[in-house]
């Protein structure tokens, strides 16, 4: 009986550690169908990569605006023999459906830095957003990984409450808050 129970939670064990690494891989493939469909100009890989109504979103300096660009428009003008690029997944992060990669695309000239928004939809994991910058070639990825910190309330004592405000109070029906 205790062998029994030993080989199922083994089991048990080994499904969930295969369930963990299976979204890592997942997600690590999304990102080398996006950069072999780029490099090979391969429309199928961009179609596995990316989800039907992503966008692709940069700011453009020359008219001070924000430029979107729908996905359909970019595989389409992804030339047909890819582009000549070196390409690094720099880091990627995932909690439940939603997921983040920060990736790399180096040209003679200038890269790419990729900040893409990844959903898992129907059990594959999807390019939703592709926010993007054309930088320098020693251009670094800048930042950190956050911590959580604990929300603390600086209200002196003696203050007298203010009246409560309704403007960030979290909606009744579900949103996203």
């Amino acid at each position: 009986m205790k062998k029994l129970l030993s080989v199922t939670l083994f089991l048990l064990a080994s499904i969930a550690a295969w369930g963990q690494q299976s979204a890592d891989d997942a997600i690590k493939a999304t990102v080398a169908n996006y950069f072999e469909g780029v490099t090979t100009g391969d429309a199928a890989k961009l179609n596995k990569a990316f989800h039907e109504s992503a966008i692709l979103r940069t700011f453009n300096a020359a008219s001070g605006k924000i430029q979107d660009i729908p996905v359909k428009t970019f595989i389409s003008k992804t030339p047909a023999g890819g582009v000549k690029a070196s390409t690094k997944l720099i880091s990627y992060s995932y909690a439940g459906v939603s997921g983040l990669a920060a990736v790399e695309m180096q040209f003679d000239e200038f890269k790419y830095i990729d900040l893409l928004s990844l959903l898992q939809v129907n059990d594959e994991w999807k390019i939703v957003a592709r926010v993007f910058s054309r930088v320098d070639l020693d251009t670094q990825l800048k930042g950190s990984a956050g911590t959580a910190t604990k929300a603390t309330s600086k209200t002196p004592a003696a203050a007298t409450p203010a009246k409560k405000s309704t403007a960030n109070s979290k909606p009744k029906k579900d949103d996203g808050w």
